[in-house]
């Protein structure tokens, strides 16, 4: 895959099939859209993907906005799944006050090549968001491409979106947080030296630090699965400050591993966190918070134990 970014002086040799977007989360009707795309390479036309670095959220509220997808994790998914060209736009005063004809002219057809572009009814681009759907395909008559409405895709009687999946991570509910997805929420990291508390008592775990970029549920323990390379493993996990232990605030991933030994210091590793079990607790001791951690463990390894593998979901 080919990835362009921090230049608005770009050129792709068309024909290309396009579409527009923040891609946060990259969900099933994102999923739907994009299999729409990879069609076209039957028709001769390579897919990219136009969004925008940063996301037009993190810009107008002037720092970090987290979201469902951090930058790489997008790039880690379209470079995975067909996609030809990702272009992560420079979003800044001059390119955000872009009119959303010019936008069109310019960057879709002239610098992009643009012979086929499929979106959904909410699509906005160009000046405080003033393109959509309408102007989308008249200029599309004008200008000679192609353009495909996309349907919205419905789960449990709900349009999905990235604005629904967010308030479901934020409740903590992960399983239909999965379903929305199409897959487990899923965070990703290298594994860091932690204090070695969970050694020490005896349930050693290992432990990311997420990305400022990624929204993360309630401070709590999920149960969660854990891929290191090409292993699935079970795991158990806590997100949170570990208040017990220390004063800091920085949140932390830590995960128990089932039927694991082993060092994975400086491994990347995915934590797809599956369930939520309870709230982050502040304990009285040590002792009282390895007697919590080792009721968590026992009822882990009873969840597990009731589900079929293909639960998961991965290749969805």
């Amino acid at each position: 895959m080919e990835l362009i970014k921090d230049t608005t002086d770009f050129h792709i040799e068309g024909p290309t099939a396009v579409a527009i977007g923040k891609f946060d989360g990259i969900h099933k009707g994102h999923r739907k859209l994009i299999s729409d795309l990879i069609e076209e390479k039957n028709n001769g036309r390579k897919v990219v993907i136009f969004t925008f670095d940063p996301s037009p959220a993190s810009f107008f509220a002037g720092h970090i906005v987290p979201g469902l997808s951090t930058r790489q994790e997008k790039r880690a998914w379209f470079s995975e799944n067909g996609i030809d060209v990702l272009i992560e736009f420079p979003m800044n005063a001059e390119t955000a006050a872009t009119p959303p004809e010019e936008f069109v002219k310019r960057f879709l057809v002239e610098q992009m090549g643009a012979a086929y572009v499929a979106a959904g009814l909410d699509v906005s681009f160009g000046d405080k968001g003033k393109g959509d759907w309408k102007l989308l395909s008249q200029m599309g008559q004008e200008l000679g491409f192609e353009t495909h409405l996309i349907d919205k895709v419905e789960i449990e009687d709900q349009e999905v979106s990235s604005t629904l999946i967010r308030k479901e991570v934020a409740k903590g509910n992960m399983e239909r947080v999965s379903r929305l997805l199409g897959s487990p929420y899923t965070l990703h990291g290298t594994v860091s030296h932690g204090r070695a508390l969970g050694r020490t008592i005896g349930i050693p775990t290992v432990n990311v630090i997420p990305s400022e970029e990624k929204l993360l549920p309630p401070n709590g323990v999920y149960y969660s699965i854990v891929r290191v390379g090409d292993k699935i493993l079970r795991g158990m996990t806590n997100i949170g400050t570990k208040p017990t232990i220390t004063e800091e605030k920085i949140i932390v991933s830590e995960t128990y591993l089932y039927d694991f030994s082993g060092d994975l210091y400086d491994k990347d590793i995915s934590v797809s966190l599956l369930s939520f079990k309870r709230p982050e607790m502040k304990f009285s001791g040590v002792d009282e918070l390895k007697a919590q951690m080792s009721a968590d463990v026992e009822n882990g390894r009873l969840y597990h134990h009731s589900l079929e593998t293909s639960k998961y979901n991965w290749n969805e």
